[in-house]
């Protein structure tokens, strides 16, 4: 089994003197494995790794959930600092994506500069991770996560083009999962594919059922009370030990969740550590 700790450098709220910024970046300190998972926009994660005392050139593969400028703003910066580092994403990341909201289009794909530093890496350092892959041992990214629940969508108005006549089921995005002596910590981006389908997704792959701590974005900000009770009901079921919200939860969500489920709710932010060996 792996112990990790996990500190995330960039989030919506900030702590310890960091700088907050609407995007995520998670670093995973495996001891042998140091990874991070996203990037952010890009301008706090430079400033938050230096005041956690994270050095980003020590980074050796690079994860991202999906292609959105708030979780790969900063991989240049990255590829850059740790020209030893490994990226691995889908194939999707890339796409042209788009937000519409009263009428108008606003473009939230990768920025440019994020592309060409991925056209720019070696075959041996580009990995895309379509299907379920391992990490090493006892980590691993889930891959093309399957959408079957009846009650969870991509939780916002996403398109492939600025008309809105191609709607985008965000299909790049993927968690990332390290696996425990009390089950599995599971580290999401946005959780566009649905926070159940995602649990249900790695319990599968993993073969092992017990969840013991989720962090990360949970896309949760425009979910009815109706998705809310159900995604609270599954979590129930699983018996999830802890709940980690951050970045795109949603402040009103996060806290309905931590007044409804019987399992640690903490909400995250720039700063926030969590030590796997205290699970």
């Amino acid at each position: 089994m792996t112990r990790a700790v996990l500190t995330v450098l960039v989030d919506n709220q900030a702590g310890f003197g960091c700088v907050a910024e609407h995007g995520y970046a998670l670093w995973i300190d495996a001891g042998d494995r140091r990874i991070l998972l996203d990037t952010g926009q890009g301008p706090a994660l430079a400033e938050n790794a230096r005041i956690l005392g994270v050095d980003l050139g020590r980074t050796d593969i690079l994860a991202l959930s999906h292609g959105h400028y708030d979780h790969t703003g900063a991989v240049p910066l990255v590829l850059s600092s740790a020209p030893q580092a490994r990226l691995y994403c889908h194939s999707g990341v890339t796409e042209p994506r788009y937000s519409i909201r009263d009428g108008e289009a606003r473009d939230i794909r990768m920025p440019m500069a994020s592309m060409r530093a991925l056209n720019a890496l070696s075959v041996d350092r580009l990995l895309w991770s379509g299907e379920s892959v391992p990490l090493g041992e006892g980590m691993g990214l889930s891959g093309f996560i399957p959408r079957r629940t009846d009650f969870e969508d991509t939780g916002g108005p996403f398109f492939f083009d600025p008309l809105g006549h191609r709607p985008d089921p965000i299909g790049d995005d993927q968690s990332l999962w390290i696996a425990t002596d009390k089950g599995l910590v599971i580290c999401t981006g946005c959780c566009h594919a649905g926070l159940v389908n995602t649990l249900m997704h790695l319990r599968e792959v993993t073969g092992d059922e017990r969840i013991r701590a989720v962090i990360g974005g949970l896309h949760l900000g425009a979910a009815s009370v109706e998705r809310l009770e159900k995604t609270a009901r599954a979590l129930r079921d699983m018996r999830v030990g802890l709940l980690v919200p951050c970045h795109c939860t949603g402040e009103a969500a996060a806290a309905w969740l931590a007044d409804h489920l019987d399992c640690e709710v903490h909400t995250g932010y720039s700063g926030f550590r969590l030590d796997t060996a205290d699970l």
